[in-house]
């Protein structure tokens, strides 16, 4: 089975710094040096396919908001028809229908406003962790230089070559997948909400339909009152 998304942060988070420190101390540098690589392209891979989900709910959120306000404009006219027919049970209807676009409408428009600022941000992300690892490919390169041109003893000698080396690659992969974290924790769902007694709720939704009915009535009302003084 795949492991989780909150998982694998949770282990780069949780274990960088001891695990790659017994890792270099048990294994070969440059392995190490390399998987901790890996690991940076994974972050990049799944920041990317985070991006595109964003992406593709941005072009949804659009497209809905334009059919919505489409629609609400169509409804106006088929009020208007209604109304100078005397058949205010179909204006009512569509009133209903403007109102629930209505409700719709900010909610759309405040999730392409997320959308936007969000994609910015995991594209500086996918910025920053292409940056370190480039930093990561350097540092690799140069540790490579060093042991071709260091004395056979020396990468042996107490651990001269491998601690330092350690330590770079711990603070390039705690870097990085803090910057993952962070577009992780950025990702937020809606909080639940209590329900209440079973009596108030029912009465607090019978309230709000009292209300709504009350919108319908002004609103058709109103579009009355105007039409009739256009007939003047």
């Amino acid at each position: 089975m795949k492991e989780s998304l909150a998982s694998r942060v949770g282990r780069l988070v949780s274990g960088s710094m001891n695990s790659i420190i017994d890792a270099v101390e048990n294994a070969v540098p440059e392995t190490v040096m390399e998987q901790a690589i890996r690991e940076i392209d994974g972050a990049i891979d799944d920041v990317r396919s985070e991006l595109g989900n964003l992406i593709a709910t941005k072009h949804l959120a659009n497209k809905r908001l334009v059919e919505k306000s489409s629609k609400h404009e169509s409804l106006a006219s088929q009020i208007e028809d209604a109304v100078a027919s005397d058949r205010d049970d179909l204006a009512e209807a569509a009133i209903s229908t403007q109102l629930d676009i209505e409700a719709q409408i900010p909610v759309l428009e405040q999730t392409i406003a997320d959308s936007a600022d969000k994609e910015k941000e995991l594209e500086g992300f996918i910025a920053a962790l292409q940056a370190k690892r480039r930093e990561m490919v350097e540092e690799l390169n140069e540790f490579r230089k060093a042991q071709q041109e260091a004395p056979p003893s020396s990468a042996t000698a107490g651990g001269t070559v491998a601690e330092p080396t350690s330590i770079k690659v711990d603070r390039a992969v705690d870097k990085a997948t803090s910057a993952f974290d962070r577009v992780l924790a950025k990702q937020t769902g809606l909080p639940g909400v209590g329900s209440g007694d079973r009596k108030t709720a029912t009465q607090l939704a019978e309230l709000e339909q009292m209300s709504r009915n009350n919108r319908i009535k002004e609103r058709l009302a109103a579009i009355k009152g105007r039409d009739s003084g256009s007939d003047q």
